[in-house]
């Protein structure tokens, strides 16, 4: 259970890094001469969007997880250390391709500003964080009370990691690669994964 409690906090803190998740937000700001605070709500708005998205489908593979571990009885502590390696491998190989959601840059001149977050949440809820949804499987062990605190560490940490970055880079206080942040999320999350399917074998 712990091992599945520091993954999911592990991948979480970092994915709030991740600058898809928060860049398109402060680019459009900028662009649209938002203040800092007008950009956190909207930043709040599209992070809860996210996090509701990410939260429901790892309810639903919790429930599965919950309900093959109640049929299938230990078959499940295979099954599911084999599913978090399994997904921890592919994100891996998937690295290179890793997006969360893009705004489009065209977002025109004079657009309103309802519209734009409008767009902002809308994107955001239909980029779920899959990497964390793969450890709600293997909570659905330990029953409801573990589904329900991964689903509020996520949704704490995206919220305000996502905020704390929005501020952050929005007063300059740090210039980095992105890119290269990017680029490595994937690998950072399927090693985290498979860590995870390990050790759950294990203990």
């Amino acid at each position: 259970m712990n091992t599945i409690l520091v993954s999911s906090i592990v991948i979480s803190l970092f994915h709030a890094i991740i600058p898809n998740h928060w860049l398109p937000i402060l680019a459009i700001s900028t662009k649209e001469k938002w203040g800092l605070p007008k950009t956190l709500i909207t930043t709040f708005w599209a992070a809860l969007a996210h996090v509701i998205s990410t939260v429901g489908i790892g309810i639903a593979l919790g429930l599965l997880g919950y309900t093959l571990d109640q049929t299938t009885g230990k078959l499940m502590n295979i099954i599911a250390p084999v599913v978090l390696i399994f997904m921890g491998a592919w994100f891996i190989w998937q690295h290179h391709r890793h997006k969360h959601f893009h705004i489009h840059p065209g977002i025109k001149k004079g657009m309103s500003t309802s519209r734009i977050i409008g767009l902002l949440v809308l994107a955001m809820f239909f980029s779920p964080c899959l990497e964390i949804t793969s450890l709600y499987f293997a909570a659905g062990v330990y029953g409801w009370s573990l589904i329900l605190l991964i689903s509020l560490i996520y949704a704490c940490l995206t919220i305000l990691g996502m905020s704390v970055w929005i501020i952050i880079v929005y007063r300059g206080l740090l210039k980095t690669n992105w890119h290269k942040i990017e680029h490595n999320s994937g690998i950072i999350s399927g090693i985290a994964l498979i860590v995870s399917g390990i050790l759950f074998y294990i203990f």
